[in-house]
């Protein structure tokens, strides 16, 4: 599984596996609610690693790669910035750094946990809040990359790249994960399920001068095996339900772990779309 959103445990979807459980059959065959619960709660939620969800929940990837994808244009880069890096996961997947490179992060767990992961390789990580403004200088750099950040800024995106430079993201689309969201909260206004919206996004990139080169977008399958998986995406991704505790939702938590138990996995969807975006030359 991924995350939907981006790296961050406190405000950005979702582990990798393809590996399907059969039809009406348990994950956690013969464990408690509250022993699946007690083990989500501790398990650890800084970074962005999802390994924990191994055989405890499933996501279907985008068809487009996105860390490959990147990792080929930064072996091709002069001078680059990863947005929003979180633990710095996904960018050190990339098999050649290009000379200059750094990254942002916002949360002050995942800044440490980045510069650790990222220093020996070169990548200055700097802590800047995801609202503010990008601390470095016009036009430093020819690619900008980010995997599932809160929000994307293109007019500070499109200040950073050098004529010619280019934008390269996979952005978290509408109502991603809704299935979760709406069960704990009920249904959300249009407004909100229609936020992230790919093409509202082109828009706001063209508004600053960026030139849009690709622009594609997937609806993905989820499974969640037990309920443990749902309380630990809920605890790593918080944004998707505010202020979720398991004391707040307890009713709501049981509930789902009997359908789960009875009927198989709570089947969500996620959005994803790729963005490309280009600076014109000069």
């Amino acid at each position: 599984m991924s995350s939907d959103e981006h790296p961050h445990a406190h405000p950005q979807t979702h582990p990798h596996p393809q590996s399907q459980t059969h039809p009406h059959a348990s994950a956690s065959p013969g464990r408690s609610f509250d022993e699946l619960v007690a083990e989500a709660v501790a398990a650890p939620t800084e970074g962005w690693d999802f390994s924990w969800f191994e055989g405890r929940a499933t996501e279907q990837r985008p068809s487009w790669g996105y860390a490959r994808a990147m990792g080929e244009r930064l072996a091709r880069a002069e001078a680059a910035l990863d947005l929003q890096t979180g633990g710095g996961e996904v960018l050190n997947q990339a098999p050649e750094l290009p000379p200059l490179i750094a990254a942002t992060e916002g949360w002050p767990p995942n800044v440490a946990k980045a510069t650790r992961l990222l220093a020996p390789r070169g990548v200055v990580v700097v802590a800047s809040p995801e609202d503010a403004p990008l601390p470095f200088a016009d036009a430093a750099f020819d690619l900008v990359t980010s995997r599932h950040p809160v929000k994307a800024h293109f007019a500070e995106i499109a200040r950073v790249l050098r004529p010619g430079g280019t934008y390269f993201a996979q952005h978290v689309g509408p109502s991603s994960v809704f299935e979760v969201v709406e069960y704990f909260l009920g249904p959300q206004p249009e407004q909100v399920r229609r936020a992230r919206d790919p093409y509202t996004e082109q828009a706001e990139a063209e508004a600053v001068g960026l030139e849009i080169v690709d622009l594609r977008a997937e609806r993905l399958r989820i499974e969640f095996h037990d309920i443990g998986a749902v309380v630990h995406f809920l605890r790593k991704v918080v944004w998707m339900v505010p202020g979720f505790t398991v004391e707040a939702y307890r009713p709501r938590l049981l509930a789902l772990h009997e359908r789960i138990e009875r009927d198989g996995p709570f089947v969500a969807h996620s959005t994803r779309h790729l963005i490309e975006a280009r600076k014109p030359a000069a």
